[in-house]
């Protein structure tokens, strides 16, 4: 089954009151599908400069590079998904032989009529800069990998494609805009990166006024004002496809404590407008997973905290509005689910109880199915986060059906 005819199944059986049982109440599983985390495509090795082999993995990954986890979801114009694969391994020190993969899915969800709750990786390409034009050194540009003794040669692979890889880019989300061309939301940076529909960079990465990480290549002997890999975790789309809403993961200095920015960008004029908002992080400590456009003002966010497995305690989708702040100037937010407390009457991940945990450590993308139903996917960082336990967490996509209806463009934005 494809993932159109999967979730067509779902939305079907959801419209026609058949799936949810009259029990229920509450945020419910309605689908699951899971991709097992040691899945790998053919590709220059990866893995050298992972300091052990964590989970039993032996590393490197000769001739491989692992399909990863997902740092987010779009829909697919076939019926099927884009899956954004994590940056590498980590770390910028630890990924440079990590290639930034584009993945094409087909997701068969197991539903209380059917499916087989199973994953396909249909294809899988990595973002490159074949005309030189990101604006910055890059590994495919060296004889030698930068990190430890740089004494291990760059993949010809690599040089020759000039492939972006986790040492030149950390790109947490992306979208497409109304042309068909992509950007992506970067942590070293910031930067926002324009590819088109093969993920061709064609323009420079594009600075964040007044924010700099520590990793920004034009950093110079400046202060960065932005923490470590706090960049560009979510960014969202307007219905029209023609303006950004990119919002950072950590606090800029100066702005209230836990508090995060959204900003705004106009595609056509490629440039930052002067509106910001400010997103609180209750309770402290938590971050965000992603964030997502619902209409002209609505939006989704994921939070969670720093936890996984029984230890996790704040996984959540939260609903906002810019248009709705509090005395402080703040966004309010509204809980639509809890990600730890989601009813599963018909036990879809086969795990013998009636309620649905997804208990990760990163939990990284939400797309709107229809009013009702929400695509939920984990990060699962491979070869490291072991959220449900005893080995590697795998890569779980859930479908979640709500209550409350959101309110969403009609009709849907085409794909």
């Amino acid at each position: 089954m494809t993932s159109q005819a999967s979730i067509a199944a779902v939305l079907l059986l959801t419209a026609s009151g058949l799936l949810i049982n009259p029990v229920c109440a509450g945020p419910t599983l309605v689908g699951f599908a899971s991709l097992p985390a040691d899945s790998f495509i053919t590709g220059p090795t990866s893995g050298q400069f992972l300091s052990a082999d964590p989970n039993g993995r032996t590393a490197p990954f000769v001739d491989r590079q692992p399909v990863q986890g997902f740092s987010a979801l779009l829909a697919a114009g076939d019926g099927g998904f884009l899956g954004l694969s994590d940056n590498g391994f980590g770390a910028q020190t630890d990924s440079a032989d990590a290639l930034l993969f584009v993945h094409a899915l087909q997701l068969d969800f197991r539903t209380e009529s059917g499916g087989n709750g199973t994953v396909r990786v249909t294809s899988s390409t990595p973002l490159s800069d074949p005309n030189r034009l990101i604006g910055f050194p890059i590994v495919a540009e060296r004889t030698h990998y930068p990190n430890g003794s740089g004494d291990i040669p760059v993949a010809p692979a690599i040089a020759a494609g000039r492939l972006l890889t986790g040492a030149d880019l950390d790109r947490e989300s992306f979208r497409r805009d109304a042309e068909g061309n992509f950007w992506f939301g970067d942590e070293f940076g910031p930067f926002l990166v324009h590819t088109n529909a093969g993920f061709e960079i064609i323009g420079p990465a594009i600075p964040t006024p007044g924010v700099q990480a520590p990793q920004n290549p034009f950093l110079g002997t400046g202060a960065p004002n932005l923490p470590t890999s706090r960049g560009f975790e979510g960014m969202a789309m307007s219905p029209d496809g023609w303006t950004l809403y990119p919002m950072l993961e950590g606090t800029v200095d100066g702005d209230p404590a836990g508090t995060l920015r959204i900003l705004k960008f106009d595609i056509r004029s490629r440039a930052y407008s002067d509106a910001r908002w400010l997103y609180p992080l209750d309770p402290p400590g938590v971050a965000i997973g992603d964030f997502t456009q619902l209409n002209d003002t609505q939006f989704l966010v994921i939070e969670r905290d720093k936890d996984q497995g029984a230890a996790a305690r704040h996984k959540k989708v939260y609903l906002i509005d810019l248009t709705d702040l509090d005395a402080n100037g703040r966004l309010r937010k509204t809980e639509l689910v809890d990600l730890l407390a989601i009813a599963d009457p018909f036990d879809l991940n086969r795990d013998g109880g009636s309620t649905f945990r997804f208990p990760f450590v990163t939990i990284e993308s939400v797309l709107p199915i229809d009013a009702h139903t929400l695509l939920i996917a984990n990060d699962n960082n491979y070869p490291f986060s072991i959220g449900r336990g005893p080995d590697i967490d795998h890569n779980e996509f859930i479908l979640v059906r709500i209550d409350q209806p959101l309110k969403l463009p009609v009709p849907l934005p085409p794909t």
